[in-house]
């Protein structure tokens, strides 16, 4: 009679299994975490853009009526005409804003409009509150304004 070696079975053993899974998620942490950092500078960044439309909006509106809307009278103004005091003189139709309505902040708020402004001379003041919507904060939670100098637009 003739044996026959025994054959290994082929596999993986558990804890080759185990190491494999723990490397795998020590690489989603990794990687989510430059995700979700990516994903806060967007927001930052289209705050940023948004509040540039809006600029350019409100100075369109002031060529127009030889001023900016007033607090009470709000960014709401550009895309309706306010009833309010100080009238408008040469209100568009169309309002100043396509689509017909204010775009909220990356976080779902609405943006706060001064007029006129405290910062930098500007005429107005318009700033998102930023992840918190509360004013202040730090890192994903700054106010981001129209009178930041820095490099991130933060104010």
């Amino acid at each position: 009679m003739s044996r026959m070696p025994r054959r290994r079975h082929a596999g993986f053993t558990l804890i080759e299994i185990m190491a494999v899974v723990l490397i795998i998620g020590l690489l989603g942490g990794i990687v989510g975490a430059v995700v979700f950092s990516q994903v806060d500078k967007a927001r930052v960044n289209t705050a940023r853009t948004q509040i540039k439309q809006l600029e350019s909006a409100l100075e369109f509106y002031r060529l127009d009526n030889a001023r900016y809307p007033t607090t009470e009278q709000g960014l709401q103004s550009l895309v309706q005409k306010p009833s309010g005091d100080p009238q408008p003189r040469n209100y568009r139709p169309e309002g100043y804003l396509q689509g017909g309505k204010v775009p909220l902040d990356p976080w779902g708020e609405e943006y706060q409009y001064l007029s006129p402004g405290e910062h930098n001379n500007y005429s107005f003041d318009l700033w998102s509150f930023g992840a918190d919507s509360k004013p202040g904060g730090t890192d994903n939670d700054a106010d981001v304004g129209n009178w930041a100098s820095d490099e991130t637009g933060r104010g």
